[in-house]
C-alpha cells in the first residue's frame, strides 16, 4: 500500500520551489501526495520559515497542529528555522530535522540511511537538484534558479541559515522550466534567495530568462525578488524586451533613510534605489512594483523614521511588506543600542502600511481601462479570480473564462474590485 505525504510550507517563494522539490523526491519512492490541508497522511514535512522571530514560532505551532492530525505519522520538519533552532522542534515532536542541504537527501533519510550531514555555510559551489519539481494542487509553477546570499545586512539570519551564493546549473533549469511549459503550466515563477546573483558559466540571470522566454508555448515568466544595486539593472533592459516576462519587480528597500540604510549594511543609499525605479518604469509601462520595509530599527529616530516614510510616500509601491525590526541571534544588529520599543514599532509600521494601501489603491486605479493578460487560478460561488501580469487581482464570471491560460481582460472598476484590493 502506498504511503500518503503532504508537504506544508512557511514562508518566501524559494521555499515553495523547495516544497516542489520535496514533492517530487517523496514521489520518487511511492508516495501519494495530498494538499497540504490533508487531515490525515503517513508522513509530513514542514518546510519552515526564520526570516523573523515571528515565522520560527509559526513554524512551531505548525509543527504542533500537524502532530494532533496525526499522532502516529513520521514528521520531518526542514528549512531555515530548523537551521535556526533546531532543538526546538525535537522539543514540539519533530521525527527528523532536515537542514537546507538535507532535503536533497529526504528519500535516503525516510529509508534510515544516512544523511550527507552538510552545512549550508560549505555549500559553495553551483549545483544540481537532480530532480523535476511537481505541483500537484498548483497553476504556477516555482522554479528554484539560486541559493544563499552574500549581502549580510546586519540584521538578516539568511546568509547564516541558506549559506553563501550559488546557482543552479543553466541546462537543468532550461530543461525543467521545459517540461513545465510542456505540461500546460501558463506561468514559471524564477526564484532564490537573490535571484539577480544568478550566474553559471558565464551566464547571468538575463541569459536565462532569454533563454526560458524562448521556449514554445503560451506562457509567462515573473521574476522573484531583486536587489536594487546598480550591478542589476541590465535586468530592466530584459523586463522591457522579452513580452513573456511579467511587469513585476519586487525590489527590496528596507529603509528609506540613508543613516539606517548604512546601519543596515544595505549596498545602496536611498537615491539610487530612486533612480533604479525611476528608469524601470520609464522603460516599463504599467510595471508593478513591490518591496519591503522594516520599521523599528535599532537607532532609528522619529527624523530617520519620517525621512523613511516620505520616501516611501514618493516610490508610490504598487505593494508593500511592512515588517517591525525582529531581532535575529547571531546577526550585527541584534546587539544594535537604541532599539525603538515595541508600541513605537508597531506605530510606525502602522503608518507605513498606510501608505502602502495608498499606493496599491493608486496602482490599481491607473489601470483601469487597460487590456491585462490574467491567469485566472480558482473559481468559487460562480466567480473566476486570478491575477494579471502586473499583479493585479481580478475577478469576472466564472462562465466567461477558462482558468489556468492567459486571458486577456479589460480592466475596470467592476473587476478589479474594490481598489485596496479587496
Amino acid at each position: 500500500m502506498k504511503k500518503t505525504a503532504v508537504v506544508r510550507t512557511l514562508g518566501c517563494r524559494l521555499n515553495s520551489a523547495d516544497t516542489a522539490l520535496l514533492q517530487a523526491r517523496l514521489e520518487g519512492i511511492g508516495c501519494t501526495i495530498l494538499p497540504d490541508d490533508a487531515a490525515s497522511f503517513d508522513i509530513a514535512v514542514l518546510n519552515t520559515c526564520a526570516v523573523t522571530a515571528e515565522a520560527v514560532r509559526k513554524s512551531r505551532q505548525e509543527l504542533r497542529k500537524l502532530r494532533r492530525l496525526s499522532p502516529h505519522a513520521v514528521i520531518a520538519v526542514a528549512g531555515c528555522a530548523v537551521e535556526a533552532a533546531g532543538d526546538s522542534f525535537r522539543q514540539d515532536g519533530a521525527d527528523l530535522i532536515l537542514t537546507n542541504p538535507d532535503k536533497k537527501d529526504i528519500a535516503d533519510i525516510l529509508a534510515g540511511l544516512p544523511a550527507a550531514n552538510r552545512s549550508s555555510l560549505e555549500m559553495t559551489e553551483n549545483f544540481c537538484e537532480s530532480a523535476q519539481a511537481v505541483f500537484p494542487f498548483r497553476s504556477r509553477a516555482f522554479v528554484k534558479i539560486q541559493e544563499g546570499c552574500g549581502n549580510f545586512c546586519t540584521y538578516c539570519i539568511v546568509p547564516l541559515v541558506r549559506g553563501p551564493e550559488r546557482s543552479r546549473k543553466f541546462d537543468e533549469v532550461v530543461s525543467e522550466c521545459r517540461r513545465l511549459t510542456e505540461e500546460g503550466f501558463p506561468e514559471i515563477i524564477l526564484t532564490g534567495v537573490n535571484t539577480c546573483a544568478y550566474a553559471d558559466e558565464g551566464r547571468d540571470l538575463g541569459d536565462l530568462v532569454r533563454a526560458v522566454a524562448a521556449l514554445p508555448g503560451d506562457f509567462r515568466i515573473r521574476l522573484s525578488s531583486t536587489e536594487p544595486h546598480v550591478a542589476n539593472r541590465s535586468i530592466i533592459d530584459v523586463m522591457a524586451e522579452t513580452p513573456k516576462v511579467c511587469r513585476f519587480l519586487h525590489l527590496s528597500l528596507q529603509h528609506g533613510c540613508d543613516r539606517i540604510l548604512r546601519a543596515m549594511n544595505r549596498h545602496y543609499l536611498a537615491e539610487e534605489y530612486a533612480d533604479f525605479v525611476s528608469e524601470a518604469r520609464r522603460k516599463i509601462p504599467g510595471l508593478h512594483l513591490g518591496s519591503d520595509v522594516i520599521a523599528g530599527f535599532p537607532g532609528e529616530t522619529e527624523e530617520d523614521f519620517a525621512e523613511c516614510a516620505a520616501f516611501v510616500r514618493r516610490m508610490d509601491f504598487a505593494n508593500l511588506h511592512v515588517f517591525t525590526y525582529s531581532p535575529r541571534p547571531g546577526t550585527p544588529a541584534a546587539d544594535m543600542p537604541d532599539r525603538p520599543d515595541g508600541k513605537t514599532a508597531e506605530r510606525r509600521a502602522a503608518v507605513l502600511r498606510q501608505i502602502g494601501a495608498e499606493g496599491k489603491k493608486h496602482f490599481i486605479r491607473s489601470q483601469i481601462g487597460s487590456l491585462l493578460p490574467v491567469i485566472f487560478e480558482t473559481v468559487s460561488e460562480g466567480t473566476a479570480r486570478g491575477w494579471s501580469d502586473n499583479y493585479i487581482q481580478v475577478s469576472v464570471p466564472a462562465d466567461s473564462v477558462k482558468t489556468g491560460v492567459i486571458t486577456s481582460v479589460r480592466a475596470d472598476e467592476k473587476n478589479t474590485g474594490p481598489a485596496d484590493g479587496g
